[in-house]
């Protein structure tokens, strides 16, 4: 069992499994692994859209709990097992790395290809928890700059606040959920209604199938790349924090592919602020998480600025809909934070 949990959820093991094999056994596994990705978002969406028929709660706000739950929770665990092991960059650059990839990558390339739905009943109120949460964790961070002995320090009591944060705000979803306005927007599904038991089989089977492929995915896909002398600078500022929100993109392509756009937007506010709260916080309790300094020069600014930009979007959005040039503003931030880690050689993700 704890070599199971070894080969999870350190990074190193994974890539020296995949060192020994040959080169068409690595593109099989690279290929078997994005079928895998593709049929289990598809089964997620399809049980998705079943449980939020059969219970009433609109689809934005699955997408963003449960959906948004299941895609981080293999996040939080690595970032733990990091912070554990002696790792804690890792840990830190994983949730403040994916939020980056989920707003300007997953979200503004889906408004780029198709319009995405405003909730403005939902994301008046996850939107600002997303910014909240993101903005409170630069804050408390520039505070330990200044005022912590022997360098910048998230330390375990701040991994319990934003545990708690997180319980609060898990309940005032379930409270919005509740209340029928929330719903307004979303189009009449009228498909055959599954069982309950088959509409969860197919939430938890597509959840860990999407993990699962995403796991053995990016370690195969960096092995390629080294083999066809791709710098190592560039494979560690795109396959790190893409590897970890490749969930939550083939997600998103599933859900706009089968119409169900207000999913994508549900799943992208509410990973953000679980990647905050929930990979950030355990991990911070699971061990203190030392602030390397390029955090503050280069990953925090760049995390605000794309989720003020969101926000900015939602407020201007009176017709109901995202517009094309917003997500391409938010995939330029997303290509132009990736190339500058690669020119500038910034490290710590």
């Amino acid at each position: 069992m704890f070599t199971l949990l070894k080969i999870l959820g350190d990074e190193t093991v994974l890539q020296e499994l995949v060192k020994g094999l040959s080169t068409p056994v690595l593109l099989l596994f690279i290929a078997a692994s994005l079928f895998v990705l593709s049929k289990g978002a598809d089964v997620l969406i399809d049980g998705v859209v079943s449980l939020a028929r059969r219970t009433g709660i609109p689809r934005i706000i699955i997408g963003a709990t449960i959906v948004s739950l299941g895609t981080t929770a293999p996040e939080a665990f690595v970032s733990v097992m990091a912070a554990w092991m002696g790792d804690p960059g890792l840990a830190l650059g994983n949730g403040v790395g994916s939020i980056i990839a989920d707003t300007g990558l997953i979200f503004g390339l889906s408004c780029v290809l198709v319009p995405m739905p405003v909730n403005r009943f939902v994301l008046n109120r996850t939107g600002w928890v997303q910014v909240g949460s993101a903005t409170l964790l630069v804050v408390i961070s520039i505070i330990t700059l200044f005022f912590s002995e022997g360098g910048p320090v998230l330390g375990r009591g701040t991994g319990l606040l934003f545990l708690l944060l997180l319980a609060g705000y898990l309940f005032a979803t379930y409270l919005w959920a509740k209340q029928g306005v929330a719903g307004l927007g979303e189009e009449v599904d009228t498909s055959k209604i599954m069982g309950l038991v088959r509409t969860w089989l197919m939430i938890v089977g597509g959840l860990v199938a999407v993990i699962a492929g995403a796991r053995v995915l990016i370690p195969c896909a960096a092995e390629i790349a080294h083999r066809f002398a791709v710098p190592e600078d560039v494979i560690a500022a795109t396959m790190v924090a893409f590897g970890t929100s490749l969930p939550e993109l083939m997600t998103a392509i599933s859900a706009i592919r089968k119409g169900h756009p207000e999913i994508t937007v549900g799943n992208i506010v509410g990973a953000d602020v679980l990647n905050c709260l929930f990979v950030i916080g355990a991990a911070a309790v699971a061990r203190p998480l030392q602030i390397p300094q390029n955090f503050f020069t280069f990953h925090f600014p760049a995390m605000l600025f794309i989720l003020f930009s969101f926000r900015g979007f939602i407020f201007m959005n009176s017709s109901g809909q995202f517009r094309r040039w917003q997500g391409g503003w938010l995939l330029g931030i997303y290509v132009c934070y990736v190339a500058l880690q690669y020119v500038l050689n910034v490290g710590g993700m």
